[in-house]
């Protein structure tokens, strides 16, 4: 009995320590958050890709725009056309206030999302609407720099399907994450949000 008492006491006291440190580090990046020590992770940051037209584009091609960015995918079955759509009901709403925006589009699937193939599937959705690719590195770069996680899932037959990130981006006229975009509103509810922000 004084076996099974001697360890249940371990057990808890070990419980308890383990809980006293867990607090004292909250505590302790709490007070450094409040003094400035510690910050967010950043997201964005400069880029270097291809669009659709095979031009090069980068980050400094919408400097001192507001501009939306969404990663995926052309052989993406459902969230990546359906955004996309969405995107372009946005630009719709937004009437001649679009020319001061942009909405990005990048590939997390540059093996298959050549120039020509986003161009042709680009074609499908609001011409302010650009996609970007570029070669496996750029497009990691990029996808690092926006916190965006993707992967490579194969299927039968030999196919393959991408799990990424499927948030749309908000991003200042100095190409700084301001937040994500709520993509769940009217569009004309989404259009008057952006305009705030132009």
């Amino acid at each position: 009995m004084s076996r099974q008492v001697s360890r249940l006491t371990v057990i808890m006291t070990s419980f308890f320590a383990a809980l006293a440190c867990c607090l004292g580090v909250i505590a302790f990046v709490g007070s450094r958050i409040g003094t400035g020590s510690v910050q967010a992770a950043a997201i964005g940051g400069p880029f270097h890709l291809i669009d659709q037209n095979g031009q090069p584009f980068s980050d400094q091609d919408v400097k001192g725009k507001s501009f939306l960015i969404f990663f995926g995918f052309t052989h993406c079955p459902d969230v990546c056309p359906t955004t996309l759509f969405d995107l372009s009901e946005v630009m719709r709403h937004l009437g001649k206030d679009a020319d001061r925006t942009a909405a990005l589009f990048i590939t997390v699937d540059p093996e298959r999302d050549t120039p020509q193939a986003l161009n042709d599937y680009m074609s499908s959705f609001d011409p302010h609407l650009r996609g970007l690719t570029g070669d496996t590195n750029a497009v990691a770069a990029v996808a690092k720099a926006y916190r965006v996680y993707y992967r490579k899932v194969p299927l039968e037959g030999g196919d393959y399907t991408m799990d990424h990130t499927a948030i749309v981006y908000l991003m200042d006229k100095e190409g700084r994450f301001v937040s994500p975009f709520n993509m769940r509103r009217t569009a004309e509810a989404e259009a008057d949000d952006l305009r705030k922000h132009l």
